[in-house]
C-alpha cells in the first residue's frame, strides 16, 4: 500500500538534490508511510513507524555515542530511512559513527548535496501515499466485485481458482485436507512441474494461522472452510519474496467464495421436484417432526404410515459423459428420469436431489410388495428409461424401517452406500451395505474430514518422514499389515533380508511413537492406511 524508500528516491524532486545512499542500502525496501521533518535529536518520542525523517543535522549530538544512540533510536521505532541535507552542519560527508550505527542495523540513510525545498518533497511522497492507498482501494474493490459475482453465480471450484490466479498473475491450487489437488491453475507454467511430488510438497508445510506465508517454498497459503468445518487449502506459489497485502487479500477472498459456494445448493427443479426435496431434506436435517413430515408426504399422495420405508439414493459412474446426459433432455435431469421409474412401477415415494451426485428417494412400500421385486423392478425401470446411462446408474438402499422417525437412518445409510458402490465391481441391480465392507465405508467417508484429519494424526509423520528422506517406510508398513503382522513373511513379500526388515520396522515405530506389537495400534494404522488408499483412489 506504501511507496519504498527507493520510490521516494525516484521523484523528480528528489533526484534535484542529488541523493546519496550512503548506509543501509538493504533496507531500501522499506514501506513510508509518512515523512517527518524534524531536527530534534530525540525525534523517535512522536513516531509511530514508517516515517522517513528528514533534517540538515544542525542539531544532532556531537559526540559519537550520541549519534549511535540518535540512529539505534530511529530503527527502534521502525522508522522508514533518513534523509540528512548537507551544507548547514555537514559540508561534504556524514560522521563516521553515524553512517556505520545506520549501516549496522540496516537504516537507509540519504544525503541530498544539493539545497532542496524539505515541504517539497513531503507534497510529492504524501501525494505518492495517497495515490498508493487509492491504487490499493481500486484494487480491493475490483477483487470484491469479482468475487462477489462469482459467489452470486454459484461459480465452480475451478472458475474461483481461475480468477484467482488471473488476478494475482500466479499459481493457484486447491487442496483438500489430504494434500490432493482438487483445482488448479498454472497461470502459463508447466502444470507437471507445478504438481509434482504435490502431496509430498504440501505435507511439509503446517500452518500456524489460517493464512500465513512460507518463506521456505514462497507459498502464501489460507484455510478454506466455514461454520467451524475446514475442508482444504488454497495455496499462492509465489516468486519466494513475501507477498503484497493485496495478494493476501486476494486469495483469503477466493477462500470464502469457495467456502460460501460449498454450502449454496443449486438445482433447476420443476416444482414437484423442489417440494420432494425440501421434505427430503427436512427428514435428513430434522427441521421437520415425524408429524409433519407424515402430514406433508399424505398431502403429496404419499402415505407413510403404516407403510414400510426404503432410503435409495442413485448416483451415475464418473465416467458418464456429457453427451449421454443431454441425450435424456426429454426428461432434463436425473431427478426426473428417477421420478418416471417410480410412476412407471406405480410406486409411492418421494424423489428429489440432495446434492449434485446424489437423487434421493424414500420409497413407501405397501403390503404387497416385496421389497427385493419392487427395487428390481425400479432399477430395471430406470435403465430401461435411460439406455445411454443404463451402465453407469448405481442404485444404493438402506435398510427399510416400519416407521417415518426412523426414514433418515435408512436414507443417510443409502447413501453411504451409494458412494462406496460407484467403486465395486460387476453391474448388480442394486447394492446394500453388506456389499461394501470396510474398504467401502472408509471411500465412502474420504472426503470427510474428520477422516482425513484421522489419517494425517495416525500417519502424518510417517508421510511427512518419506517426503524428507525419500524412503518407503509406509509401503513397509503395508506390507507388515497385510501379512498379518508375520515379520518372516512381509519381509519376504517386501524382498528384504530379515535384519533390514526388522530395521525399518523399528523406524516407523520411532517415526510414529507406537509399539507394533501391540494389536490395537497396529489395528488403528491398518484402518489409516485403508483411508489413505482410499483418500488416494
Amino acid at each position: 500500500m506504501f511507496p519504498t524508500v527507493s520510490d521516494v528516491l525516484a521523484l523528480d524532486i528528489v533526484r534535484r538534490g542529488r541523493p546519496q545512499v550512503v548506509a543501509g542500502e538493504r533496507g531500501l525496501a522499506r514501506p513510508v508511510r509518512w515523512v517527518h521533518i524534524s531536527e530534534l535529536p530525540d525525534v523517535t518520542r512522536l513516531l509511530k513507524g514508517g516515517e522517513l525523517v528528514m533534517a540538515t543535522g544542525i542539531a544532532l549530538p556531537e559526540e559519537r555515542e550520541g549519534l549511535q544512540r540518535y540512529i539505534r533510536d530511529l530503527a527502534e521505532v521502525d522508522a522508514a530511512g533518513l534523509v540528512l541535507e548537507l551544507g548547514r552542519r555537514y559540508t561534504e560527508q556524514l560522521p563516521r559513527a553515524l553512517v556505520a550505527a545506520a549501516e549496522q542495523v540496516g537504516l537507509p540513510v540519504i544525503t541530498l548535496r544539493n539545497e532542496t525545498r524539505f515541504i517539497g518533497i513531503t507534497e510529492a511522497v504524501h501525494a505518492l501515499i495517497i495515490d498508493a492507498q487509492l491504487a490499493e482501494l481500486q484494487a480491493s474493490e475490483a477483487v470484491h466485485q469479482a468475487f462477489n459475482e462469482l459467489a452470486v453465480e454459484g461459480a465452480e471450484p475451478a472458475e474461483v481458482v481461475r480468477q484467482a490466479s488471473r488476478m494475482a498473475g500466479r499459481p493457484v491450487i486447491l487442496e483438500n485436507l489430504a494434500h490432493q489437488v482438487l483445482a488448479y491453475d498454472a497461470a502459463g507454467t508447466a502444470a507437471e512441474t507445478l504438481l509434482e511430488n504435490w502431496e509430498d510438497r504440501s505435507r511439509q508445510l503446517r500452518l500456524s494461522t489460517r493464512t500465513a506465508f512460507d518463506e521456505r517454498t514462497g507459498w502464501l497459503v489460507t484455510t478454506v472452510g466455514a461454520r467451524g468445518h475446514d475442508w482444504g487449502r488454497l495455496v499462492l506459489v509465489g516468486d519466494g519474496t513475501p507477498p503484497p497485502a493485496r495478494q493476501t487479500m486476494l486469495l483469503e477472498r477466493a477462500a470464502s467464495t469457495l467456502a460460501l459456494n460449498r454450502l449454496v445448493v443449486r438445482d433447476r427443479e420443476s416444482l414437484e421436484r423442489q417440494t420432494h426435496r425440501t421434505l427430503l431434506s427436512g427428514i435428513l436435517t430434522h427441521s421437520y417432526t415425524v408429524a409433519e413430515v407424515t402430514l406433508r408426504a399424505r398431502a403429496l399422495g404419499i402415505p407413510l404410515e403404516g407403510r414400510r420405508l426404503v432410503g435409495v439414493v442413485l448416483r451415475l459412474r464418473r465416467n458418464t459423459t456429457p453427451a449421454a446426459l443431454e441425450s435424456q433432455a426429454r426428461l432434463r435431469d436425473f431427478t426426473e428420469i428417477a421420478a418416471a421409474a417410480v410412476r412407471e412401477r406405480r410406486l409411492a415415494a418421494l424423489v428429489g436431489g440432495l446434492d449434485d451426485d446424489n437423487v434421493g428417494l424414500l420409497v413407501a412400500l405397501a403390503s404387497q410388495d416385496t421389497e427385493d421385486g419392487a427395487l428390481e423392478g425400479f432399477s430395471a425401470a430406470i435403465r430401461r428409461l435411460a439406455p445411454d446411462l443404463a451402465d453407469d446408474i448405481v442404485v444404493a438402499v438402506g435398510s427399510s424401517v416400519g416407521a417415518a422417525r426412523d426414514a433418515r437412518r435408512s436414507l443417510l445409510e443409502a447413501t453411504q452406500v451409494a458412494d462406496a458402490a460407484l467403486h465395486q465391481g460387476g453391474k448388480a441391480a442394486f447394492y446394500r451395505l453388506p456389499d461394501v465392507r470396510l474398504r467401502g465405508l472408509l471411500h465412502l467417508l474420504r472426503d470427510d474430514a474428520r477422516l482425513q484429519t484421522y489419517v494425517e494424526r495416525e500417519l502424518g509423520p510417517l508421510l511427512a518422514y518419506d517426503a524428507q528422506q525419500g524412503s518407503q517406510l509406509v509401503p513397509m508398513l503395508r506390507i507388515y499389515l497385510e501379512h498379518g503382522r508375520n515379520k518372516s513373511a512381509a519381509a519376504d513379500a517386501a524382498h528384504l533380508s530379515r535384519p533390514s526388515f526388522y530395521e525399518r520396522l523399528h523406524r516407523i515405530e520411532r517415526v510414529l511413537g507406537v509399539d507394533l506389537d501391540q494389536v490395537e495400534s497396529c489395528l488403528s494404522l491398518h484402518v489409516a492406511l485403508l483411508g489413505l488408499e482410499a483418500l488416494r483412489r
